[in-house]
């Protein structure tokens, strides 16, 4: 529970330096990742991070307070949804600017949260300030990605469908061709790796999976390199996952699941 103006602005300016530092993280791989249109999406999110702490700068010196260390920090509320860890192949302005349509999102979940359990009029304000400042940068976020989209359209992107069936035979090829430049036991795991990605291949020909739209939006080149597919496979797995309603094909999602998470750490090594 916040207690004080003091809290709720030192909590704001936590929360806004989080961050900018979960997007200078993002910034700095795209960089060495030479993915300068992504680079420059990022350094675009923290200008605008670094306007609401600036905001919040200006609010604790016109209320004549001091940020404080918080006694008992919150919970993480930027998340940057594994944008850290996945290939660049799979990443897009579209997809950048929707994990961050998502934490202001969040952000004004919780300051509205804030706001129903206020102690204290003068927080119960505070909050629903906070609120609607983070309401607005959620409809500038989505103006952004709704731009990126288009983008995407246009630029042909996205044209190509995606058949999870053909996708595991791609992926089938890439592990073979790995498997043919390796020896002893590396060669064996690329190999059962391999038929495995084969098996899932005819067993998706011949029971389909329900529709997915994570396969009508394919990044260009994702299926050229074999760490990328099966990242982009492992996300189709996990949404079918959640989405099938029929059990025996939901438990068969969640295995493929399983052993493209085991496929991942075999191409990463």
């Amino acid at each position: 529970m916040i207690g004080s103006m003091n809290e709720l602005l030192s909590l704001a300016r936590s929360m806004e330096q989080d961050a900018i530092v979960g997007y200078i993280a993002l910034a700095e791989r795209m960089h060495d990742e030479n993915r300068p249109d992504l680079e420059r999406v990022f350094e675009a999110l923290i200008e605008e991070e670094r306007g609401h702490l600036g905001n919040v700068n200006k609010w604790l010196t016109e209320a004549d307070l001091v940020s404080t260390p918080l006694s008992r920090p919150p919970d993480p509320l930027f998340d940057d949804e594994g944008t850290a860890l996945v290939a660049p192949e799979l990443l897009t302005s579209y997809r950048a600017f929707s994990m961050a349509v998502r934490n202001e999102e969040r952000a004004f979940v919780f300051w509205s949260y804030v706001s129903a359990h206020a102690p204290s009029d003068e927080i119960r304000h505070a909050a629903e300030r906070m609120a609607k400042d983070e309401l607005e940068h959620v409809a500038t976020l989505r103006r952004e990605r709704r731009k990126a989209f288009h983008d995407l359209r246009r630029s042909g992107a996205m044209a190509a469908r995606g058949d999870i069936a053909q996708l595991e035979l791609r992926l089938a090829n890439h592990l073979e061709e790995r498997a043919g430049r390796s020896k002893g036991a590396q060669y064996d795991r690329l190999q059962a790796l391999a038929q495995s990605a084969r098996a899932r291949s005819l067993a998706a020909k011949e029971r389909s999976f329900g529709p997915l739209p994570t396969l009508d939006a394919i990044p260009e080149g994702m299926a050229d390199n074999p760490l990328s597919l099966c990242e982009f496979l492992l996300d189709c797995y996990l949404d079918l996952g959640e989405r099938e309603t029929d059990e025996d094909t939901r438990l068969r999602a969640q295995g493929c699941a399983g052993d493209l998470i085991a496929c991942l750490h075999a191409v990463r090594a």
